[in-house]
Order: C-alpha cells, then sequence, then structure tokens
C-alpha cells in the first residue's frame, strides 16, 4: 500500500517540477504572449462581446488557480532541500551555533532574539581588523576586553614614558 502511495506522490512530483519548469521557459512566454495578442486581435471580429471577454478572464484564472499551487508544490520542495543542505552545513562546521540547525521551525519572536545575536556579532566584529576573527558574541566580547586592557595599559605605559623625570638636587646655595 505504501509503495502505491510513493509512486502516486513521485508522479504527481514529476508531473509539477515538468509543469513548472515548462511554464518558466521562454517558449512557454511566448505562446501566452501570443494567446492575449491573438485574444486582442479578434476583438474587432466578435465585437468585443462580453463572450470575448470572458473567454480570456477564464481561461487566465483558471490557469493563475492552477499555477499557484503548482508553484507552490515546487517552491515548499526547494525551500526544505536548501534548508536540509543548510542544516548539514551549520552541522558539520564544529564552530557553527547548533541553534541554527532547524531554525525554520523556531518561533518568530525566537528568530528575532537569533537575529539581536547576530546584530550584536556584526557590531563586534566590526570593531575587529577582520570579520573573520570571532565566532561567538562570548569570543568576541572576550577578544575585546582583551584588546581594551591591552589598549589600556599602553596608554598607561606610553603616559608614564612620556612624563619627564624631575630628579631633586640639594640646593647648596653656589651658583
Amino acid at each position: 500500500m505504501k509503495a502505491k502511495k510513493q509512486n502516486k506522490n513521485s508522479a504527481f512530483e514529476k508531473f509539477a517540477s515538468a509543469v513548472c519548469k515548462a511554464t518558466g521557459s521562454t517558449p512557454a512566454f511566448i505562446i501566452a504572449f501570443l494567446t492575449v495578442v491573438v485574444w486582442a486581435v479578434s476583438g474587432p471580429f466578435f465585437g468585443y462581446s462580453e463572450t470575448w471577454q470572458l473567454v480570456i478572464n477564464t481561461g487566465t484564472t483558471i490557469i493563475t488557480f492552477l499555477m499557484v499551487f503548482l508553484i507552490q508544490k515546487a517552491q515548499n520542495k526547494d525551500s526544505l532541500a536548501i534548508q536540509l543542505k543548510l542544516n548539514e552545513l551549520v552541522a558539520s562546521n564544529e564552530l557553527s551555533s547548533n541553534s541554527l540547525v532547524d531554525i525554520e521551525s523556531m518561533t518568530e519572536e525566537e528568530m528575532e532574539i537569533i537575529k539581536k545575536y547576530y546584530h550584536r556579532l556584526s557590531e563586534l566584529a566590526k570593531k575587529d581588523e577582520t570579520i573573520r576573527q570571532s565566532h561567538s558574541i562570548a569570543e568576541a566580547d572576550e577578544s575585546h576586553e582583551r584588546k581594551d586592557k591591552n589598549r589600556n595599559q599602553f596608554k598607561a605605559a606610553s603616559k608614564t614614558a612620556k612624563k619627564p623625570k624631575t630628579t631633586t638636587t640639594p640646593k647648596t646655595g653656589k651658583k
């Protein structure tokens, strides 16, 4: 029983993919364009009647209605394939955050939190010499704290180096 269902799905998927591919081609556009031109040119022969208008309206409505579902089916399949590929890349990279695997299943609020995380990471990366220096906010924060500490130590060292040394000499009263 399962084998028949898979074959039906497979047949429909093949049909949907073929129709989407065919209708997205140049010849399909040319055929659609020529159909509209022939319809427009035939207007005077039919006296621009309501039936003449109804033919194009009905035809385009039916085609549009069916194409919406076929295009959505193809887009869902493509989107799923892209998400799975991205999940594989994220999961296979030890430096990536595992929280991004299956992110498409998160709520919008959860995605906003992650967006803020990456915005913060972006701001910290802008302060670095290159954007490839940090992989997480924790690393970026630690890196910037280290840099700030080193800068402060350097500034303190350079201030003491610039101060003139004052030596006191005993006054002897002699000139």
